[in-house]
């Protein structure tokens, strides 16, 4: 058993050390690659031990899932923080949304395994705002793009007729550039080619909107 698995169930973490180890997983090959057996196994414990924090390897997976939200809100959380403020609140908050895609589609690109499994799990939008998909800042990724929308309407850069389901319009463009990126026939294209889709892409959706 490795010295982190000691003191973390020295604490009673062996949820979050099962879940790290899954995570693991998921970085190396996607949510196909978590396995519930493999996690108790790098884990340092009997498989018996993982059925008290996880009832079956789909629970594993929600929950790599969620945690793998976290890890793509913070890229795009950062992506705002790193847009300079022009002094014109509806070119700042058009510039949110460009960095709100451009660090979803980051973090595709930076990690796909992780990618793949934060939003090829089967959910729904019921909870696509759920504190366990939160990254740092306390939002999830269908949060951070819910409210830099909203900055929109409010700064008079979105109509607000135009506001309802635009999620799922912005959403649905950027993560398809993203899943032909790590998994389609973009995924051998140059890093140079593929920044200039992505930003271009960005570009379109906010028009679009």
């Amino acid at each position: 058993m490795s010295a982190l698995s000691r003191e973390s169930y020295r604490h009673g973490d062996l949820h979050q050390t099962l879940l790290s180890a899954a995570l693991e997983m998921a970085r190396e090959g996607g949510p196909d690659a978590v396995v519930l057996r493999e996690a108790t196994r790098r884990a340092g414990v009997s498989p018996n031990a993982a059925y008290r924090h996880f009832a079956d390897r789909r629970a594993m997976l929600l929950a790599v899932s969620a945690a793998a939200q976290g890890m793509a809100a913070d890229s795009m959380e950062k992506a705002i923080a790193a847009v300079p403020e022009s002094g014109d609140p509806k070119v700042d908050a058009r510039e949110e949304l460009r960095a709100v895609g451009l660090g979803y589609l980051a973090f595709a690109r930076e990690q796909p395994g992780l990618f793949r499994a934060a939003f090829s799990v089967p959910d729904d939008l019921s909870n696509a705002r759920s504190e366990d998909k939160a990254g740092a800042q306390g939002r999830s990724p269908y949060g951070v793009l819910g409210d830099v929308l909203d900055r929109l309407v409010e700064v008079g850069a979105l109509p607000q007729e135009r506001r309802a389901d635009a999620e799922l319009l912005a959403w649905s463009s950027v993560h398809g550039l993203g899943m032909l990126v790590i998994d389609g026939p973009l995924r051998r294209l140059p890093s140079e080619m593929v920044a200039n889709a992505s930003e271009r892409l960005v570009d379109m959706v906010a028009r679009g909107l």
